[in-house]
Order: C-alpha cells, then sequence, then structure tokens
C-alpha cells in the first residue's frame, strides 16, 4: 500500500456534515475507508422491477443480486444467484440451479420463491425492465422445482432470454410484502428503502444531495479486494456542474467523478494524481424526433434534419473520442451493419427534402431538449441550431433534469419535438436495440420517438422469436435498413465512456454494457495506509 498525509477525517459515524467544500477525498470511519462517487444525476426511484437509469442502477446493481451479472470488456455474463443451467432445444424451457448460501439483509435466504416473486413482480407491475420478457414470459410459466430450482416455462422461445437476466434483480418477499399497500407490491416503500441480498446496504438517503451505501461485511459472496481492503462503504455525491465535479476531483474531495466535459477531462488528463478511464463503448448518442406530433411528425421535415447536421462536429465535440454511428444498432452488437445512407450533412439533400415537406419555407421552431448540465450535449444543440438556420429553422435549446425529460417523453403528446439521449443497449443480443423501435417500447426513455411501421414491428417480433441465428440475422440487417429510412432520430456516435479518479482508487472494472456513468461499485478499493 502507498502512503498518503491526507488530514483524513476520522469520525465514529458519517455525518452530512463531512461533506462540505473542505472535507477530504475518501473518508476514514471507525469502520474503514468510505469512497465518495461525484455523479450528477439523482437516484428518484430504488425499487429495481420500476425504474432504471445509470445512476439508479449503479445502486440498485450494489444493493440487490440477479441470476447473472455482466462483467469484462468485451462482457460476459456471469452466474451470481444461478450456479448451473440448462435450456430445452428451442430455448423455451430454462432451468437454473441456485447457489444455496445466499442470504438477503435481514438473513432470510435467496431461494426459488424468492426468485419466482420478484419475476411475478416485475412483470405484473409493468414497469422498469418488464419491457425485456414480458413478450415471452406469463407469470403462471415461472415454476418452483424445489427450494433451489427455478423454471421458466416461456410462452415462445426467446434465444436471448439468458442475456436479460443480469437486469432483473431479486428482492426479499417477505420484507416487500410487509410493506405493501392496497395491492401495491410495496412499490411505494421500495422508492426508497431497499430488500436485497448484495453487497451493501442503504445508508443515508438524501434526495438531491448523496446517497450512501453501507458494506454487508457478512455478503455471501465475499469481497474481491478482501477483507482487509474493503471499503466501508461508498457516498454517490451529487454535485450538478461537470466544473464543479472536476474542482472536486482535483481538490481531493471526492474519489471518482463521472460525466465531465471534454475539456475538462484534457485539462486534468496529466495532472499528477489522477487517472482518467477512456474505453471505447456502446453507448450511442441521438436526436429522438417526435414522430407523431408536432412538426417533426413529417418524414421529409426529419429527413431535411438529419441531412444538415454537421456530424463531424459531434467527434470535434469529443475531442476525438467517438465514432459516428453507421448503424441504430452499435458496432459491436451481434449482426450489425453498415446501413447504406445513412445520413450525413449534404445541405442541398437537406433543402430538397425540405421542399417536399409542409414546410419548404422553413419558418418554424423546434424545441431541443438536452440534460441539464450535460455540456457536451448542450454545444451539439448549438451545432444544430447553426446547421437549421440555414433551413430557416429556429431551435429553442431546453435544458432540463433527466426525470422530468423521462416523464416529457413518456407520450406523444408531451415529448419534445426533439430530444438528445444517451442509450446503452442492455445486451449484446440485437433485440436490445431493435426493440427500441417496437410499439412496446413507447413511454420508455428510449422510445420518445413513438415511430409507427406495422412491418417492421412485424419483422422485429419474428427475430426475437427465432432460435436460429442464420436466420435471424437478415432480419436484423433488414430492421437496421428500415429503421434509417424511416428517421426516427438524427443517429450520432458512440463516444468513449470516460470516468476521472484519484490515483488511489483501485479496482475499477469497465464493460460496455452499463450506462454512462455507471461503475461496478463491489470490487473499488482505496490503496492507502
Amino acid at each position: 500500500m502507498r502512503k498518503l498525509i491526507l488530514g483524513a477525517v476520522a469520525a465514529a459515524a458519517l455525518s452530512a456534515t463531512a461533506l462540505t467544500d473542505t472535507a477530504q477525498a475518501f473518508e476514514r470511519t471507525d469502520d474503514g475507508i468510505v469512497i465518495v462517487f461525484g455523479g450528477r444525476q439523482q437516484v428518484p426511484v430504488l425499487d429495481p422491477h420500476v425504474r432504471y437509469d445509470w445512476s439508479t442502477r449503479m445502486m440498485q446493481q450494489s444493493i440487490y443480486d440477479a441470476l447473472f451479472k455482466y462483467v469484462g470488456d468485451p462482457p460476459e455474463i456471469e452466474p451470481w444467484l444461478a450456479e448451473s443451467w440448462d435450456v430445452n432445444e428451442d430455448a423455451s424451457v430454462w432451468t437454473f440451479n441456485l447457489v444455496e448460501d445466499a442470504t438477503f439483509h435481514n438473513g432470510d435466504p435467496v431461494d426459488a420463491e424468492a426468485v419466482r416473486y420478484s419475476f411475478v413482480r416485475g412483470l405484473e407491475l409493468n414497469q422498469g425492465v418488464a419491457w425485456m420478457l414480458a413478450d415471452f414470459l406469463e407469470p403462471d410459466g415461472i415454476e418452483v422445482v424445489d427450494d433451489y430450482t427455478i423454471r421458466f416455462n416461456l410462452s415462445r422461445p426467446y434465444a436471448p432470454f439468458l442475456s436479460f437476466l443480469p437486469w432483473w434483480y431479486i428482492v426479499n418477499p417477505a420484507e416487500v410484502m410487509e410493506n405493501e399497500v392496497d395491492g401495491d407490491y410495496g412499490t411505494e416503500w421500495m422508492t426508497e428503502n431497499a430488500a436485497g441480498s448484495g453487497p451493501f446496504t442503504m445508508g443515508r438517503w438524501q434526495q438531491n444531495v448523496l446517497y450512501e451505501l453501507v458494506a454487508n461485511e457478512d455478503y455471501w459472496r465475499g469481497w474481491p479486494q478482501g477483507e482487509e481492503n474493503r471499503p466501508a462503504g461508498i457516498i454517490y455525491r451529487i454535485i450538478r456542474e461537470p466544473a464543479a465535479q472536476r474542482a472536486a476531483l482535483q481538490r481531493g474531495e471526492i474519489d471518482i467523478a463521472e460525466g465531465l466535459s471534454s475539456d475538462d477531462y484534457g485539462q486534468i488528463e496529466d495532472e499528477p494524481g489522477i487517472v482518467i478511464q477512456n474505453h471505447a463503448g456502446m453507448t450511442t448518442f441521438g436526436i429522438k424526433f417526435n414522430t407523431q406530433q408536432g412538426p417533426t411528425a413529417d418524414i421529409n421535415l426529419r429527413k431535411a434534419i438529419a441531412h444538415a447536421m454537421d456530424y463531424d462536429a459531434l467527434i470535434d465535440i469529443y475531442n476525438g473520442d467517438a465514432v459516428l454511428q453507421t448503424s441504430p444498432f452499435p458496432q459491436a452488437i451481434q449482426g450489425h451493419i453498415d446501413v447504406e445512407g445513412i445520413p450525413r450533412q449534404d445541405m442541398d439533400l437537406a433543402r430538397e427534402y425540405l421542399a417536399q415537406s409542409e414546410y419548404p419555407d422553413g419558418g418554424i421552431e423546434l424545441d431541443y431538449y438536452h440534460v441539464a448540465g450535460l455540456e457536451e450535449a448542450r454545444r451539439i444543440g448549438l451545432v444544430l441550431l447553426s446547421n437549421l438556420a440555414e433551413l430557416n429553422i429556429d431551435v429553442n435549446i431546453v435544458p432540463e433534469q433527466w426525470p422530468n425529460m423521462v416523464a416529457a417523453g413518456s407520450s406523444p403528446e408531451s415529448a419534445p419535438d426533439m430530444t438528445s439521449v444517451f442509450v446503452t443497449p442492455v445486451s449484446t443480443d440485437p433485440d436490445a436495440v431493435a426493440y427500441q423501435y417496437h410499439q412496446n417500447s413507447w413511454g420508455q426513455y428510449f422510445a420518445m420517438h413513438f415511430y409507427e411501421n406495422q412491418e417492421l414491428w412485424d419483422t422485429i417480433s419474428e427475430a426475437r422469436s427465432l432460435s436460429d441465428w442464420d436466420e435471424r440475422e437478415p432480419l436484423y440487417a433488414e430492421i437496421q435498413e428500415m429503421i434509417v429510412e424511416g428517421t426516427p432520430e438524427i443517429f450520432g456516435m458512440l463516444q468513449n465512456r470516460r470516468w476521472a479518479h484519484r490515483d488511489w482508487l483501485e479496482g475499477f472494472q469497465f464493460s460496455p454494457v452499463r450506462f454512462t456513468g455507471e461503475v461496478d461499485l463491489y470490487p473499488l478499493w482505496v490503496d492507502v495506509e
């Protein structure tokens, strides 16, 4: 271990007063070191069957366990609560054998009934993760074979089934049912309480300020960094502005930060004591059109805008740490093709499409929403504003908090004309991306486009039901071409995934399946005496 002079805080217990501008980086408590993570996005709903986004899922994965877990780059699926499994020939019956030593935080066993209850709860609530399996799995198709064996009898074959299981977290039925109100499956209580078995339990939970995780020293799976290096906990501290995050990292007030601007990363990349994590990822940046309401319901207007966009500027904004999309599918997704004719800047073609639209002379104003504080998304809005001025189209750039953006994008009546969204596929299977353009995804943040195309929906449904890849592959090629032709969004770029942290922080493990700022907190530790 290295030696550092840190004037760290020795406190019997964490306190909010420790998180002031003069606080040190990690904190020392009687129980050990507490790592401090600085991020901009809050965690409004912790319930793992109701909501997920990067900050929410980072907390959920720390508190809950699933049958499997994604690890590494390229991502692999590692057995977690499931230790072995069988699947029949057409991928319609999946049987999992569970580990027998896993316990929830209150000591109850994590058994097959808990797995059954959790999947039924997720399906019945029909929110959050439900879309991943709802077309193939009915609640009465989940069968408890014995205390530690669970079977899923799908309504039809679904080859990618296992690839979605890492995101279905297992809750303690007893704790949830104790807190049910009027048959709500405990959703109100689960918003800011937990019933998990994961490596951390909940500590202080102060919305828009900080969220504390306390290490579960008796975690059934143990700790990869060793008991002597295990942190006492982690504090996820809300810092709204990238510049403030960078300054906090430089002053040693936080140990790791996500979502700094490209300029901020550039300013600190050579600074002693700071490490930049920079990895090619699968997160796409797109500008979703509202294809149902307002001017952008006009496909020719959408095509005009898509061909007016300066795509090279997207790469410049990220100082070269990005590549352009050549398809709706990220390049690392199985079955990806380079779609011929995907829009690139061509102002003559843009004017041709505009002339065919209901707005041949422009003269309209379109709203462009981006996450407040996300500098790159704001700058992309400025690029769009400049490009569309040549078509006599004005752009109203609107910064908004992420929960409000998600709420607005839940229906075509309230969705903005254009919304900038980063989307990370939840699986390496192409269905994880294709299904974002199916009607059944409407209401999710990645489907703010509300794109309507019955032929596309039918093809997506057919492709996801086949178990033979040789039959699926040509269908996914057609799907990519159909999506681009419909122009439900501007297909932008794949940015590298970046974090900045102090050099004493160890155990960082990148996996491209994780969302934009999401980090696996479980293996982190601080290398200092």
